[in-house]
């Protein structure tokens, strides 16, 4: 069942609001887990947590939809296919609702139900069930009408006691009645009835809490709370008892041939004479026993929601082979931490509090992306390490990965094994002491490879809080006691080392600690003007840049040490914020905000990544913010920015947050060592490219030159990092015309030289 199915993805083409092209963008995401299932007749239509994927069960073609292609962020409730009408509807459980026409892929965001005068709490969309041309979508309020061929939203019903709020789990019509069920009980109208926004149109026809109901062939079937099945007696106008689950419903649909029950742990699959033809139970999927959420059927395939492990597939006669069919992806949408190298992405899920809890403990494992898709490496093989929090690649052989554990210890894996969990047992790390000697609780967390080959690391709430793997495979240990106030007390974030070899370690109580052992030395930057000047001692990340100034961001707002040479020459460390000018007044950049991560691209701009806003990227010298990442203005599935990394070859910047992994295609890229790669792209350019010429595999201030044909120049820059980019016009005046375009690239000193051609079509 491991095998998964591999495909070629079609990313449909949305026309979004958003400031940059799309293609600038994409998306990583898990789709293991799935929340709901619908079908065609050919298709299968699936979505995960914030995204979709859908089958063609004749040609076995995948679609994966996500934010980049215009979804939301938020958590899919409800999914719904109309053949008729061949749309799809996504409802979330904030109450928004996106239709997705299939002939094109363009979308439409409706937010009527978002806006209602509604606690927010219970606008929650359950279930679609669509009767001539109308939908109706049941919510945690009651039901709203929406009209497929106008896209338009009619009546809303409040068909509680006195026209109050309750929710609808799900609608069926029968015998021309809408029923209704919800946790107070089933009531139906004449679908007919032009009034039914009148609650005493509503005929409370079976009291208690009600999970789901639905037609299927002649009859009518509910089922409740307790997981109990009915049959719909039209005489008795009644609900009699069926039969009994042995769990709770989760779900319950009908096909034209089948009616489907789910549980957590089963699924009861009965044909049109209420015969019992298939029960399938998770034990019986042997290689992942998971929790189930839905399922459904095409013909002979019975599809399988769940909740960890994405859809599984097998037949109606088959009672062993069980097929995953998910799109491969991350193990999960929240991506605690990740790294890039050039040809491949590293990432871990484990996680801690603001106050650096790591409970609940994630039993996750690690998960690698690269040219052969992703390879995820589950729990059950990463040696029990539990909550993994940061993910080392060695620079000198990236074949050797470290993931630091925030419970366990630090985990090395090897071709992409993991070999050895170092701990107290076999390491020079240790074990916290204040919860009592047979408590053991290793917590890891940054790390960073010297020029040396050595992997730092720093040891959470003990003494010798520092730590060092020489590369002939030794350890040593940094006593921290007389440089942070209450040692056992402090938890360390994320760490740099600088070119000097000085180690410097965010803290959660003392600032950021200086460390540099050719000199023996440990320097403080802490709050108040003569201490370092941070805004607040809880400091989460630090980045040297290519001024080698020290970046830092603390829980509230940003420092820079303007020089790290300064550690080895000055007792006294000093920080200062950035002013920027905005509407004419003089502000601190980034004033109180929660940093999370900060990292320099090829070009010395800042990706600056925050706990509630978004992405920034910054200038240099911080003075202009290039762009500001968010929900509403870009691809981003959540404003929460858990860690970003960058891809220093080809400048793609990815970014980690609370609801799934991004990338935004930058053109900042490392600055090469000579000017035997530079190549251009695209080319040719074609009428429908609308972005820039990028330039790449540049040195660092090189001379850029594009002439036409005729010599004439149109263009001339000195590169910063690895890439420059051409608008393809005349010095910023108008576009050139079609035609054969020279770049001439000389090196600084003028020695190295290039030439590269570049064809426009306009």
């Amino acid at each position: 069942m491991k095998n998964r199915i591999l495909h070629f993805v079609v990313l449909i083409t949305v026309q979004l609001g958003f400031a940059q092209s799309n293609f600038l963008w994409q998306g990583y995401f898990s789709y293991n887990e799935i929340t709901d299932l619908s079908e065609s007749s050919t298709t299968i239509y699936a979505a995960s947590e914030n995204a979709l994927f859908s089958i063609n069960t004749t040609t076995s073609l995948i679609k994966t939809t996500n934010t980049v292609d215009g979804l939301s962020g938020q958590t899919i409730s409800s999914l719904y296919h109309s053949e008729t009408f061949n749309k799809t509807l996504v409802g979330y459980e904030n109450g928004l609702m996106i239709v997705i026409n299939e002939v094109d892929g363009s979308m439409l965001n409706i937010v009527d139900i978002i806006n209602k005068q509604l606690p927010p709490n219970i606008k929650k969309i359950n279930h679609f069930m669509e009767f001539e041309g109308i939908v109706y979508v049941s919510c945690d309020f009651g039901i709203v009408q929406f009209n497929l061929a106008t896209l338009q939203f009619g009546d809303t019903y409040f068909i509680g006691a006195n026209g109050a709020e309750i929710s609808i789990s799900q609608t069926t019509n029968y015998n021309g009645f809408i029923y209704a069920a919800s946790n107070t009980g089933i009531r139906r109208a004449a679908i007919s009835n032009k009034n039914l926004v009148d609650y005493k149109q509503w005929e409370l026809i079976a009291a208690g809490s009600w999970s789901g109901i639905t037609t299927f062939s002649t009859d009518l079937f509910a089922v409740n709370a307790a997981g109990d099945i009915h049959k719909y007696d039209a005489n008795a106008n009644t609900f009699i008892g069926y039969t009994a689950l042995a769990q709770p419903l989760l779900d319950i649909r009908a096909t034209a041939n089948y009616l489907i029950v789910t549980t957590v742990n089963n699924i009861y699959i009965y044909n049109k004479e209420m015969t019992l033809i298939r029960q399938i139970n998770t034990n019986q999927i042997t290689e992942s026993n998971p929790s189930i959420t839905c399922a459904t059927i095409i013909g002979n395939i019975i599809f399988i929601g769940t909740r960890e492990d994405g859809m599984i597939t097998t037949s109606l006669s088959s009672t062993s082979v069980f097929e995953n069919s998910t799109p491969m992806g991350p193990l999960r949408n929240n991506i605690f931490a990740l790294q890039t190298t050039s040809d491949a992405l590293w990432t871990v899920y484990g996680d801690y509090t603001v106050d650096y809890n790591p409970y609940d403990l994630d039993s996750y494992g690690v998960s690698k992306f690269s040219k052969k898709g992703w390879l995820n490496i589950p729990y059950e093989k990463v040696l029990g390490t539990k909550s993994l929090t940061r993910i080392t690649v060695n620079p000198a052989n990236e074949n050797e990965v470290y993931a630091s554990s925030f419970f366990s210890g630090l985990l090395k894996i090897v071709n992409d094994e993991p070999k050895i969990l170092y701990n107290q047992t076999n390491s020079g790390l240790e074990s916290l002491t204040f919860l009592g000697p047979s408590y053991i609780d290793v917590r890891i967390n940054g790390a960073a490879f010297d020029k040396s080959g050595n992997l730092w690391v720093t040891n959470s709430r003990i003494k010798n809080g520092l730590k060092v793997l020489k590369s002939s495979g030794q350890w040593q240990s940094y006593a921290m006691d007389n440089i942070l106030n209450s040692a056992i007390d402090n938890s360390f974030g994320k760490m740099a080392i600088d070119k000097n070899g000085t180690k410097w370690l965010t803290t959660n109580r003392d600032g950021v600690v200086g460390f540099n052992e050719s000199i023996n030395k440990f320097k403080k930057i802490t709050v108040g003007p003569d201490m370092g000047n941070l805004p607040i001692s809880d400091a989460r990340v630090v980045a040297v840049d290519n001024r080698n100034q020290l970046w830092i961001g603390t829980t509230k707002g940003l420092r820079i040490l303007p020089n790290v040479g300064s550690f080895l020459s000055d007792d006294k460390l000093t920080t200062n914020p950035i002013i920027i000018l905005e509407d004419n007044l003089a502000q601190e950049l980034l004033y109180e905000q929660f940093i999370t991560d900060i990292v320099v691209d090829g070009a010395n701009n800042k990706w600056i990544g925050t706990a509630d806003s978004g992405v920034f990227l910054v200038s240099p010298n911080g003075q202009e913010t290039k762009y500001h990442f968010t929900t509403s203005n870009s691809p981003l599935p959540s404003n929460v920015i858990n860690d970003i990394d960058i891809n220093s070859t080809t400048g793609e910047v990815f970014i980690a947050t609370a609801k799934g992994l991004v990338s935004f295609k930058g053109v900042a890229t490392a600055a090469s060592d000579d000017l035997n790669n530079v190549f251009v792209y695209p080319n040719p350019v074609r009428p429908e490219y609308e972005g820039t010429i990028k330039i790449a595999g540049l040195l660092d201030k090189a001379n850029i030159k594009i002439t036409d044909i005729e010599g004439n120049l149109v263009f001339e820059k000195i590169s910063e990092g690895g890439t420059t980019e051409w608008d393809t016009t005349a010095f910023g005046k108008y576009k050139v015309a079609s035609g054969v375009y020279m770049i001439f690239i000389s090196a600084q000193d003028g020695v190295e030289t290039k030439v590269k051609k570049v064809m426009i079509i306009r």
